[in-house]
């Protein structure tokens, strides 16, 4: 059984709609995920209008939505997601780094709280329930016994969770934001990605602009190759842009990465395939 996977959003940091991104895309992070009959939603960047414009049209009524981690480009498309204020839907918000911190339903107010936003999260009409969980826990939220949701802790400031999907004997994962130590992998991911068919990794650097990098939080495309070579991963989608990488620049990993692994291939807004 596949996975399909429909890419709404797969820039880092923040959007940067202009014509030297039109090829892979402006839009922040935002995945639509399809286990079976079970939609999952990873991260609310601002990819997550369009997708709701979509799902309007559909009667999809029960959405998971699974959060790697609240900073900006992650969650600020969430205020203009159309099917949230719609009635008859409903959507469970996972998170795995806030437990102590308050809880992922605070954060997701606060953000649309007066004077950062003028619409308070109460005039969502959708049921809305909120979960934090500790990363690193496998999530119960499978609608059936094909489908399995695993977690990692991952090394980013404030913290973030990596997500592992799996279907039928198939499985994605996706691996951002976090920041690799060079010279050691790390081995939360290697556990979560261990014989994965596709892992997304936060490839927002290349290895030679990685050290004036050093501590936001962030990694490059050649330790994501090294760890899916490591765990035995089939293929590596390149995710999370830097804002300042323009389609030229990214044509260029494309090639690079290309031949230091045939398994790599980099990801496009409005990519929509099967893991199969």
């Amino acid at each position: 059984m596949a996975i399909r996977i429909k890419v709404w959003g797969c820039r880092g940091s923040i959007a940067c709609p202009s014509p030297m991104h039109m090829k892979y895309g402006g839009n922040t992070t935002c995945l639509e995920v399809d286990a079976g009959d079970q939609k999952f939603i990873l991260d609310c960047g601002t990819g997550i209008r369009n997708l709701g414009q979509q799902l309007m049209h559909s009667n999809s009524g029960h959405c998971d939505i699974l959060l790697t981690h609240t900073h900006w480009d992650h969650i600020n498309g969430f205020p203009f997601f159309a099917p949230a204020f719609d009635p008859s839907r409903q959507f469970d918000i996972h998170a795995g780094h806030l437990m102590g911190e308050g809880g992922i339903q605070n954060i997701m107010e606060t953000q649309m709280q007066n004077p950062l936003f003028p619409v308070p999260l109460e005039a969502m009409q959708s049921k809305i329930t909120f979960h934090d969980f500790p990363a690193g826990k496998n999530l119960d939220i499978g609608k059936s016994k094909n489908t399995k949701v695993k977690t990692a802790l991952l090394h980013h400031p404030n913290d973030a969770t990596g997500y592992r999907i799996e279907h039928g004997g198939k499985s994605m994962c996706l691996i951002t934001d976090t920041e690799h130590i060079p010279g050691n992998m790390d081995q939360n991911i290697l556990t979560l990605i261990e014989g994965a068919d596709l892992v997304l990794y936060d490839s927002t650097y290349t290895e030679k602009e990685f050290p004036s990098k050093i501590g936001w939080g962030h990694s490059t495309w050649e330790e994501g190759v090294r760890l899916c070579r490591k765990a035995g991963v089939k293929r590596l989608g390149i995710f999370h842009h830097d804002p300042d990488h323009d389609d030229k620049f990214m044509d260029n990993i494309a090639e690079e990465a290309a031949k230091e692994w045939s398994g790599t291939f980099v990801i496009q807004e409005n990519m929509d395939f099967l893991v199969e």
